[in-house]
């Protein structure tokens, strides 16, 4: 089917039933008048209106510059040929010229419709004007048809409004004084209306400026940690054996060297056990006045009890 066929048959439906008024008169003779003839000359309100039928139909459809706007079928037709829209095929959606005469000319043409199905020879047809006063379905052979109009083969060239153009002054606008529409400052100034753009870059300088002071806070909190551990052990291995063989004193036997280093207190319990140690004296140091206190005596012999306890399991304290 013709698509722009379609679009007109889609509207033709509507107005199914449509009959002329007794003098002849029809809202699309007088559309016709009004909207397509520069005169506006009353003849078109009366007048034979099959062909202005599909005048109105296009121009509700908007498809006018793909069907034509024309009161007389033998312009019509002449306007599709110019355009490489004509041929002899039927197919739905078409427009169809007919001469009664049979003759096949262009300028003999008597009337006009648009096909709404093909059976064979045989046209299925919506027609305005149809046996001189309605709008109906009619059912026709091939034997009259002059040739068929196909709107979808009109070439339109292609229009651009550019999105920010300016629609043109009316009529009553014309001569008046020019007003600024402020457009640039009103799209770069306006606080409701940041572009995509600036929204992008404020989340990734926010990205960047707590990225920078996580940074800082992990700086600061790692100079604050100790270096070193509070109580140096001192390791004891084969690693601190020089590569080299020492020659030992004549007095000395390497049996020697091993029964002193059986007798050598573990640096790690040595050296905690001392701090431990340190630690208290710093402690009742500062709280001697106070011995006279009862209460205090109790907390005080509680505490060597439990301190003896302590370092006397281990190895050679105390």
């Amino acid at each position: 089917m013709d698509p722009i066929g379609k679009k007109l048959l889609d509207i033709a439906k509507q107005e199914l039933g449509y009959t002329e008024k007794g003098d002849g008169y029809t809202k699309f003779g007088e559309w016709y008048r009004k909207n397509v003839d520069g005169d506006h000359d009353e003849y078109f309100s009366t007048a034979p209106w099959c062909d202005m039928f599909l005048a109105w139909a296009a121009d509700k459809a908007d498809v006018t510059e793909q069907t034509g706007q024309f009161a007389a079928t033998t312009d019509h037709a002449k306007w599709f040929k110019k355009n490489d829209a004509w041929g002899h095929e039927p197919e739905p959606g078409a427009i169809v010229f007919y001469d009664w005469s049979g003759s096949g000319d262009l300028d003999q043409i008597d009337h006009v419709g648009i096909v709404e199905k093909v059976d064979g020879r045989t046209l299925h047809t919506i027609e305005g004007n149809a046996d001189g006063y309605k709008l109906m379905r009619k059912t026709r052979d091939m034997d009259h048809v002059v040739g068929f109009g196909y709107p979808a083969k009109i070439k339109v060239a292609a229009k651009y409004t550019p999105k920010h153009a300016a629609p043109a002054p009316t009529v009553d606008k014309v001569g008046s004084p020019a007003t600024s529409t402020n457009t640039f400052e009103r799209e770069h100034t306006s606080p409701q209306n940041l572009p995509a753009q600036e929204v992008v870059l404020g989340g990734i300088l926010a990205f960047v400026l707590c990225g920078t002071l996580a940074l800082t806070a992990g700086r600061a909190a790692a100079a604050k940690a100790p270096s070193a551990a509070p109580i140096r052990v001192r390791k004891r291995g084969k690693h601190h054996r020089p590569s080299v063989p020492v020659a030992l004193p004549a007095d000395i036997t390497p049996a020697d060297l091993d029964s002193a280093d059986a007798g050598t207190a573990v640096m790690p319990a040595l050296s905690l056990a001392a701090a431990h140690e340190a630690e208290d004296r710093e402690f009742w140091g500062r709280i001697a006045h106070l011995e006279e206190d009862g209460e205090l005596a109790f907390w005080n012999s509680l505490h060597a009890e439990l301190s003896e306890s302590q370092y006397a399991s281990t190895p050679g304290f105390r």
